[in-house]
């Protein structure tokens, strides 16, 4: 590819479907499926362009995620990347509008190759020869994006139906075709004329700035507004929120795709897997002689075709067929595997929930905890903080909190007193007192944190100080205020 062929990740997304090891406030972009060197998938698909160019990449992602993010992009050891914060989601189309007027702030009209997060490719040789050949036509103007060629009748899946030839493997794009039903899939399967949609893309920035100019003007003008008012905040860079939370909502292909008429389609057979719900993991993961997959402490007998995944205990099934058994800390998910799609309005119905909004290891951008026990006036978490970072300075209305350390270092700010407390060695907290903690060591600190009072919920906090520039409060989804 080229120097100049600009990356634009969108790491959006809730990914409701993989619940419950996805979660709101940990998406499925930032876990590891399936992959063997415990890389998540948004940290493969950069890994993937490895060669492809020396262009800076531009994430975009939520403000929930922003620290999520940027601790994976510092784990693959990439410090040039352009952090781009969302205040809040509108879909793809304002995404790839900020991404475009960033790339040409940087002084040049650079080629953009957008690329969803949660993709996973087996052939790597064969995606590189397919973004090549979209090269080449992205270059001479045209909007251009991979078609995957289909290998079962998939029902899940939006198509791309192609017109008249442009070269080997590139056609022009007759028309979008939303998610068929069974026997429309099977006809498209039979046809060869129709692609999975994949939803990467190639084209220039300017090109899309002038096509969503003609088809969604107000996008463009909210996202122009937004920019305008762009500031930079520790390693993010975050568009003016009010401006943006005007921009209207939409998706690349609604907003733009299938109503332009330059639009090409070049043909991807490599493999590829949008790891959209459980079906799709099952298919993408090995499976043994009775087409199981299973991950983590898990004992099958008699049972085929099965997906089971335990996180935290022993998964036993017995003389079952076809399901997907999901087991973390909190939850446990049981399912016929063909009725996985459907998984989303049982999560619809558990919104609120805990469960669906906090996966059981919270990070944070100092580390993480992991909530062990907690009952009426009681709370057990285990912290792990990492060395050198804190946690805020802060106080409780409504509880107490004691602290165990149990390896390493704590440097202790309790009212106004500062201290160390080393392995074994406990402190207290009363109610109503100011306090934080740090790791002065260069090994993690982990505690024991019993949060004790009449009331635990996570907006009994007022934040003093927070080098990491959160808010004083928690959010409307009960941010944790450490």
């Amino acid at each position: 590819m080229t120097d100049h062929c600009v990356p634009v990740i969108l790491a959006g997304g809730s990914g409701t479907r993989l619940w419950p090891l996805s979660r709101r406030l940990r998406p499925k972009q930032f876990l590891a499926l399936g992959e063997v060197d415990g890389a998540s998938l948004l940290q493969r698909t950069l890994t993937r362009l490895t060669g492809l160019t020396s262009a800076a990449p531009i994430v975009v992602c939520g403000e929930d995620h922003r620290f999520l993010a940027a601790e994976q992009l510092r784990q693959s050891g990439l410090n040039d990347v352009t952090l781009l914060i969302e205040p809040e989601g509108r879909n793809t189309a304002p995404s790839l509008t900020l991404a475009s007027l960033e790339a040409i702030s940087r002084g040049d009209d650079p080629l953009l190759l957008v690329l969803p997060a949660d993709h996973a490719i087996a052939d790597e040789v064969a995606f590189r020869t397919a973004l090549s050949q979209g090269l080449e036509l992205a270059e001479a103007g045209w909007l251009v994006t991979l078609g995957i060629a289909p290998t079962r009748a998939e029902t899940g899946y939006g198509y791309l139906r192609r017109g008249e030839p442009l070269g080997v493997g590139a056609h022009r794009v007759a028309a979008f075709v939303e998610k068929p039903d069974t026997a429309r899939a099977k006809d498209y399967l039979a046809s060869g004329d129709h692609l999975w949609n994949s939803g990467v893309f190639l084209l220039r920035a300017s090109v899309w700035l002038a096509a969503i100019e003609r088809f969604a003007p107000a996008i463009l003008a909210a996202c122009r507004e937004a920019w305008a008012g762009r500031h930079g905040d520790l390693d993010f860079l975050r568009p003016e929120r009010e401006a943006f939370l005007a921009c209207p909502a939409d998706s690349i292909d609604y907003a733009v795709m299938e109503r332009a008429d330059d639009i090409v389609v070049v043909t991807l057979d490599a493999g590829w897997n949008d790891l959209g719900d459980w079906q799709a993991l099952w298919r993408s993961l090995p499976r043994d002689a009775d087409d199981n997959s299973a991950h983590g402490d898990v004992m099958l007998e008699k049972s085929h075709g099965c997906l089971v995944h335990a996180d935290s205990r022993l998964v036993a099934a017995l003389g079952v067929d076809n399901l997907v058994i999901v087991e973390t800390a909190d939850a446990v998910l049981v399912a016929a595997r063909d009725r996985i799609q459907q998984l989303r309005a049982l999560v619809e119905r558990l919104d609120g929930r805990e469960e669906v909004e906090q996966h059981p290891q919270v990070l944070r951008p100092w580390g993480d905890f992991r909530r062990i026990d907690r009952g009426r006036r009681f709370q057990v978490k285990h912290i792990t903080v990492k060395p050198g970072e804190g946690l805020s300075l802060q106080r409780h209305h409504h509880r107490a909190e004691h602290w165990v350390v149990v390896a390493g270092t704590a440097r202790v700010i309790n009212g106004e007193r500062s201290y160390l407390v080393s392995e074994n060695q406990s402190t207290y907290v009363p109610i109503g007192q100011a306090h934080s903690l740090e790791n002065p060591g260069r090994v993690p600190l982990e505690l024991i944190e019993i949060q004790s009072g009449d009331y635990l919920g996570e907006d009994d906090i007022e934040r003093l100080a927070d080098r990491y520039g959160r808010d004083a409060t928690p959010g409307a989804h009960g941010e944790e205020p450490t």
